[in-house]
């Protein structure tokens, strides 16, 4: 699995998994949930490493930021005391997208609004003979019928050959990091830095050959998708930003996809961040782990607006 499947499924894996779309709803939900021996292994190993946080603040204004992972096994453990003191202290939480009740249905008219094709195109119609093996060799090992995605664009079908693996094997959104954190922040006021609709956007505006390899790329690598994010998890838990990076990024060489995907989100959000220092009080900032790591992080970003985010877990 090259650095196109790895990013676009990491990056976008807020939005995945809470769909409800007809084509996921028929999936075979008697999957039992494997065992997850390599977490696990890492929550032990990861003491007393946790993952990361750090603080961005001036004299009446704190910002925590905090990196995430959108889905985890069940069980696992990794809120500390200084996020608990950090949650504690502020006013508000913000997240990439809006999280709530509501975002399932909102995913699900954009992605038929967004995701599926005009009428007398299938999905398996735009590839060549190559890829369509690959594809529905992939699709028989999710216990899925080869036409089940016929319907949508490569985008979607991407996504979804992305995600299913992962959920058929033990990782759960509601286990995810926004959703334990939003469950303790109770009444707090939740922001999000991004629409759901954005997110779609960024998949549904890539030109139909990159969609198709990033199909083709999920397909071909799809034993490796959950032993991977299992890497990328462990190295979340040890707190190592660096390492975490390299696995998310390493070889992601094409100027353009690195520049809408990941480069000018977070110089967005550091922007974002810039702004709420001149509001007085104390917020939380959750986004994906991957943001705040490695060359051109939000922290970068902030620095170059001579904004120090100091580490404090």
């Amino acid at each position: 699995m090259n650095a196109l499947t790895r990013k676009l499924s990491a990056t976008f894996f807020s939005a995945t998994v809470m769909f409800a779309v007809p084509a996921c709803a028929q999936q075979d939900s008697s999957v039992a949930t494997a065992s997850d021996a390599a977490v696990e292994a890492a929550v032990e190993e990861a003491q007393p490493a946790a993952p990361a946080l750090w603080k961005v603040a001036d004299e009446d204004t704190t910002i925590y930021l905090f990196g995430t992972v959108h889905a985890l096994p069940k069980d696992v453990e990794w809120i500390t005391s200084p996020i608990e003191n950090a949650l504690a202290e502020s006013g508000s939480i913000v997240t990439e997208i809006k999280m709530g009740p509501e975002m399932a249905q909102q995913m699900q008219s954009l992605v038929m609004n967004k995701g599926v094709l005009p009428q007398g195109t299938t999905l398996r119609s735009l590839m060549d003979e190559e890829q369509l093996a690959s594809y529905e060799m992939a699709m028989g090992k999710l216990g899925l019928p080869a036409p089940a995605f016929d319907q949508f664009e490569p985008w979607y079908a991407g996504m979804m050959m992305s995600m299913l693996p992962l959920l058929q094997q033990g990782y759960s959104p509601d286990a995810g990091v926004e959703q334990v954190i939003l469950a303790r922040a109770g009444e707090k006021e939740q922001q999000a830095l991004e629409t759901l609709e954005f997110q779609i956007s960024i998949f549904d505006e890539l030109p139909q050959a990159s969609q198709i390899q990033f199909l083709v790329e999920a397909s071909d690598g799809v034993d490796e998708i959950k032993p991977l994010l299992d890497k990328m998890v462990a190295e979340w838990l040890e707190g190592d930003a660096d390492a975490l990076a390299a696995l998310m990024n390493e070889g992601l060489t094409d100027p353009a996809l690195a520049e809408s995907l990941l480069y000018m989100r977070n110089r967005n959000w550091a922007a974002w961040i810039d702004e709420r220092l001149d509001t007085p009080g104390t917020t939380f900032v959750a986004v994906g782990a991957g943001h705040l790591a490695g060359q051109n992080s939000v922290q970068d970003y902030l620095a170059e607006n001579d904004i120090e985010a100091v580490r404090v877990q």
